[in-house]
C-alpha cells in the first residue's frame, strides 16, 4: 500500500518505536500539570492582540483550556495512527475558519516547548539518558504537529480562496440576473392583480390558479431579494434590539406544524443590544423554518439564550436528523443545500447578517439526533 502523509512525515523526522515509549514515560509524569501548562499556554496567547481577536470571548477560552489538555494527553499517550492524524488535521481547519494567521502556530508551540522541557528537566534532573530521550521525542513530535496543521492550514486556505473566487463571480451574476428579474416579475403582479379585480366568482378553477400565480410570484420575489441581499451591503439599523421581541415577531411568519414544538429560554434577560431588528427578524425566519422543516410533522426546536462579560450567545436545537459529516464544512456556502426545493440561501444570509452585526454563527453537532447552532453577538455596539 502505498505510504499515508503522515507515515512519510514520522519517517522524515526519525518518529519511532523508542520515541513513543519517551512520550508515554514523559505522560506519567507530566499529567497533573496539564492543567497549569494550559493556564500558561492561553495567558500567554491572549497577550498578543491578533490572537486574542480570534478567540471570542472567556467561555470560549474556557472550552479551549478543556481541549488542550486533552490535546496534550493525546499528544504524549498517543497512539499516534491515522486516526490522530484527522484529529490534528481539524486544528489546522479550525484556525482558517476563525481567522488564526498561521505565525501564531509557531508561537504557541514554542510555548508548548518551553514548559514541557521544564517539566522534563525537573522531573529527569539526575537520569540524563531518559532527559536526552525525552527532549529528542518532544522535539519530534511538536514538529509533527506544526507540520499537520500547517499542511491542512494550507488546503482549506486555498479552498477557501478558490470559494471567495466563485462567491464574486456568483455575486456579479446575481446582481445582473436579479435586477432583470425585477421587470417581469412586476409585469407578471400587475397583470395578476388586473385579472383578480375581473369577476371569476363563478370560475373557481381560474380563481384557484389566480392563486397559485400569485404565491408563485411572491416566492420568486422573495428568492431574488434573498439573492440581492447576499451581494449589497444595506445600511444597518443601530437601534435598541430586544432580541426577545424580534424572536416572538418572527415566530408569527413561520409556519408551524401542530405537532412542532417550538420554545425559547432566557431571552427576556438578555440586556438590550444596537443593531438592525429587520435584519435579525430575518435571521431568526431563516433558522426557525430550516428547523422546522428538518422535524417535519412532530418534534421539538429550543432555542437557549446566555448573556457573557462581551457577548450574548444562542443556542438553536432541533430534534431533527442533523447535518452529515460531508456537509457541514460547505453548510454556510450559497447554493449550498439539502432540500428538495430550495437554492441555499438561508444559512449564507444569517452568517452574513450576524457578521455585519460583528457576531458569528457555527454548527455545533449533538449527541444523538438533531442540529445545534450557536449564534454569538457582541454585548456593545457594531459599527460595521
Amino acid at each position: 500500500m502505498a505510504e499515508t502523509l503522515f507515515e512519510e512525515l514520522k519517517r522524515y523526522v526519525g518518529f519511532g518505536a523508542e520515541d513513543e515509549q519517551s512520550l508515554r514515560s514523559l505522560h506519567e509524569v507530566a499529567r497533573e500539570e496539564f492543567p497549569a501548562i494550559a493556564e500558561v499556554f492561553y495567558d500567554r496567547i491572549l497577550e498578543h492582540e491578533g490572537a486574542r481577536s480570534a478567540l471570542a470571548g472567556e467561555s470560549q477560552v474556557g472550552h479551549l483550556k478543556v481541549t488542550l489538555r486533552a490535546w496534550m494527553e493525546q499528544l504524549l499517550r498517543g497512539p499516534w495512527d491515522e486516526d490522530y492524524y484527522l484529529l490534528r488535521c481539524r486544528i489546522g481547519r479550525m484556525h482558517v475558519r476563525i481567522a488564526l494567521p498561521q505565525h501564531y502556530m509557531f508561537g504557541a508551540m514554542n510555548v508548548l516547548r518551553q514548559e514541557f522541557n521544564r517539566l522534563i528537566d525537573e522531573r529527569y534532573n539526575c537520569q540524563m539518558e531518559q532527559l536526552r530521550a525525552a527532549r529528542v521525542a518532544l522535539g519530534k513530535i511538536l514538529d509533527l504537529e506544526l507540520a499537520i496543521m500547517l499542511h491542512t492550514y494550507r488546503e482549506d486556505l486555498l479552498a477557501q480562496q478558490a470559494r471567495n473566487e466563485r462567491l464574486a463571480t456568483f455575486g456579479q451574476l446575481v446582481g445582473s440576473i436579479g435586477h432583470e428579474l425585477r421587470n417581469p416579475l412586476g409585469v407578471i403582479e400587475t397583470s395578476l392583480f388586473i385579472l383578480k379585480g375581473r369577476p371569476m366568482a363563478s370560475d373557481e378553477r381560474a380563481t384557484k390558479h389566480l392563486g397559485r400565480i400569485g404565491e408563485q410570484v411572491a416566492l420568486a420575489n422573495r428568492i431574488v431579494t434573498d439573492l440581492l441581499d447576499m451581494i449589497r451591503d444595506r445600511p444597518l439599523k443601530h437601534e435598541p434590539l430586544r432580541l426577545d421581541e424580534v424572536w416572538k415577531d418572527a415566530l408569527t411568519s413561520v409556519h408551524t406544524p401542530a405537532g412542532v414544538s417550538i420554545r425559547a429560554e432566557g431571552l427576556e434577560a438578555l440586556p438590550t443590544l444596537q443593531g438592525d431588528p429587520g435584519q435579525m427578524r430575518q435571521v431568526f425566519v431563516n433558522l426557525l423554518e430550516n428547523a422546522v422543516q428538518a422535524v417535519g410533522e412532530t418534534g421539538t426546536v429550543m432555542l437557549t439564550a446566555s448573556t457573557g462579560s462581551d457577548a450574548v450567545e444562542l443556542v438553536l436545537e432541533d430534534s431533527g436528523p442533523g447535518v452529515s459529516d460531508t456537509i457541514r464544512r460547505r453548510i454556510f456556502e450559497p447554493l449550498m443545500t439539502t432540500k428538495a426545493r430550495g437554492i441555499g440561501l438561508g444559512l449564507p444570509l444569517v452568517k452574513r447578517i450576524l457578521e455585519r452585526h460583528g457576531g458569528s454563527i457555527s454548527y455545533a453537532p449533538r449527541e444523538g439526533r438533531g442540529a445545534r447552532f450557536v449564534l454569538r453577538l457582541p454585548s456593545h455596539p457594531s459599527s460595521r
